[in-house]
């Protein structure tokens, strides 16, 4: 995920991907029990790990940017205010934990973490879901080239044509995209950390030489 300061409205005309998959809810044995299930699958307590990664760094670069005056999202799915993030803030998940990229006091580091994770547990799944996440960019990619395959066979073959064509189809995906990829996110991508345990916080660099926090994580059943 990549987080300057920006706002972002709270109403879309595509409001009818909000849906409410009540039956989806996070429950705090479900990865453990999947795992437990399909233990034999190579790779899968990593891949649960880092979906419940991903969702403790969306939620700290909301609970850090809250503690900088800046407004996080509440549980509702449209909340009527403005949201704003600090885009200053920035991050990167592994299975390990997350690189957490900014200027950030580290006693505001550590207390943000084990926030963010405290909110996550107790109900507050929406912290989970982040709009400058690479998810997003990720789905508007896809469905550009998905509508522009797509309009390039309906369409005339004529270069006019085409053109608007295309340009129809970055439209339509710009639009989209934020709707889709936050259930992607929601559903796919992050998974609320009810088995990871906070090992450490330490100051280090990334694997560009970038300055960075590290936030180690175990699994815990």
């Amino acid at each position: 995920m990549n987080t300057s300061a920006s706002a972002k409205g709270s109403s879309s005309p595509f409001d009818f991907f909000d849906f409410d998959f009540d039956f989806l809810a996070p429950q705090p044995t479900q990865d453990a029990d999947l795992l437990g299930q399909l233990s034999f699958i190579p790779g899968l307590k990593e891949i649960l790990m880092l979906r419940q990664v991903h969702a403790l760094e969306h939620a700290t670069v909301w609970v850090l940017s809250a503690s900088n005056n800046v407004q996080v999202p509440t549980r509702t799915p449209r909340p009527s205010h403005f949201q704003v993030d600090n885009e200053l803030l920035g991050g990167l998940s592994t299975e390990r934990g997350f690189y957490l990229y900014g200027e950030v006091n580290v006693s505001d580091m550590r207390r943000a973490v084990t926030l963010a994770q405290h909110r996550l547990t107790n109900g507050e799944w929406d912290l989970a879901v982040h709009p400058r996440c690479g998810t997003n960019m990720s789905v508007a990619m896809l469905l550009t080239a998905g509508l522009a395959v797509g309009i390039h066979l309906v369409l005339p073959r004529g270069p006019i044509e085409q053109l608007i064509g295309l340009g129809l189809a970055a439209t339509t995906a710009a639009e989209l995209a934020p709707d889709i990829g936050a259930l992607a996110q929601r559903y796919l991508t992050t998974s609320i950390p009810f088995n990871l345990e906070i090992e450490n916080i330490i100051r280090t660099r990334d694997l560009w030489g970038r300055q960075a926090y590290f936030v180690q994580v175990q699994w815990r059943e």
